[in-house]
């Protein structure tokens, strides 16, 4: 029954109505994009030290951590609008992007673009090729828990991919692929191999690549050499990791992520696999940059963040009838639950058939 309900709304869907509808925001402003950002990374930074020249664990200290934690996290998340913006264009922006967020926390812009592009292909989505997709829903719990713990080392592996996997590489050519196909792309598939071809806007990556690495050196020859302070790193360390915390709960309510095998799935089943969360205030500090709107951008990728939330409210508005709002989930917890539980009874089930 579930099946039938589900190719019935597919059959249904509005599609070209939708497109329609939203055909004027396609366009993005890059001053919303530069005001946006520049706000977020100063007001990042300006926590950062604020939170360095503070008493230890004072409400003050406590307080201008997490304000840097959610400045610096909506600031990253401006990576995926690198990857989607049209081929050539917010060149100054990518470079200012880069310089004051991707280098210093070692995800420059290289380790997405392309990668997540291919998420979007309908040959892509959902098959063994996508980094970004895993069939949680259908395996055990632990999986997820899994995932999410890994944040907590994921800047350590940052710095051993930047800092000592560069250099070496450089010494040892063989090693160059390796690093390239299993190093160098932000995935949450550890059996994820990335194509030589992997590349989109970022061309001049390899520069990116040695920028971070001069830019890790310098940071730990500073600290060495008593010109910064060990606490500058510790801090670095504290607000990276609760960065990729927040993100990879965000990650697990992007999708359903109910699909486990190579059948290649339609633009609308991409859809109906991805995960609105349109909520208040709260949710865009867990869900920056348009991502609570995670499955309209999968009907429209190219639609620039600043414009998903009216574009969802156009669709929900005028076509909500017809499939429009299957997707939606109530906030975070309620998403994560529901994930959960799916992933619960598909283990049971795995295990009795077994």
């Amino acid at each position: 029954m579930a099946a039938d309900s589900d190719n019935t709304t597919q059959a249904s869907f509005p599609l070209y109505e939708a497109r329609a509808l939203v055909r004027d925001l396609m366009t993005p402003d890059p001053r919303i994009y530069w005001l946006d950002f520049l706000f977020h990374i100063t007001l990042g930074w300006a926590a950062f030290v604020t939170t360095l020249h503070t008493s230890l664990f004072s409400i003050w200290q406590i307080l201008s951590y997490w304000v840097a934690v959610f400045a610096f996290y909506r600031a990253a998340i401006f990576i995926h609008e690198l990857v989607h913006l049209e081929r050539g264009t917010f060149k100054l922006f990518r470079l200012v992007w880069n310089l004051f967020c991707g280098i210093p926390f070692m995800i420059p812009s290289f380790t997405y673009d392309g990668v997540h592009y291919d998420h979007h292909k309908p040959a892509v989505y959902g098959t063994a090729e996508d980094g970004e997709y895993l069939p949680f829903a259908t395996q055990h719990p632990a999986g997820l828990i899994g995932y999410v713990l890994l944040s907590l080392i994921l800047p350590l592996l940052l710095v051993v991919r930047f800092l000592l996997l560069t250099p070496i590489s450089y010494l040892i050519p063989p090693l160059r692929k390796v690093v390239w196909e299993r190093a160098s792309s932000l995935t949450i598939n550890p059996a994820y191999i990335r194509k030589k071809d992997a590349v989109r806007n970022d061309r001049y990556w390899r520069m990116q690549e040695l920028a971070t690495f001069l830019f890790a050196a310098a940071v730990v020859a500073s600290v060495i050499l008593g010109k910064l302070s060990w606490q500058v790193l510790a801090l670095w360390y504290a607000i990276a990791v609760a960065v990729f915390l927040l993100n990879s709960l965000r990650t697990l309510v992007a999708h359903a992520y109910r699909h486990e095998n190579d059948r290649n799935l339609t633009l609308v089943e991409q859809y109906l696999d991805s995960v609105n969360v349109p909520g208040n205030f709260f949710t865009g500090l867990w869900a920056p940059v348009g991502l609570r709107y995670h499955a309209t951008h999968h009907l429209f990728m190219s639609m620039p963040y600043h414009n998903l939330g009216k574009a969802y409210r156009r669709l929900a508005q005028q076509l909500g009838g017809d499939g429009i709002l299957q997707t939606n989930r109530s906030g975070l917890w309620s998403a994560l639950k529901q994930i959960w539980r799916e992933a619960a009874v598909a283990s049971i089930r795995k295990n009795t058939q077994g």
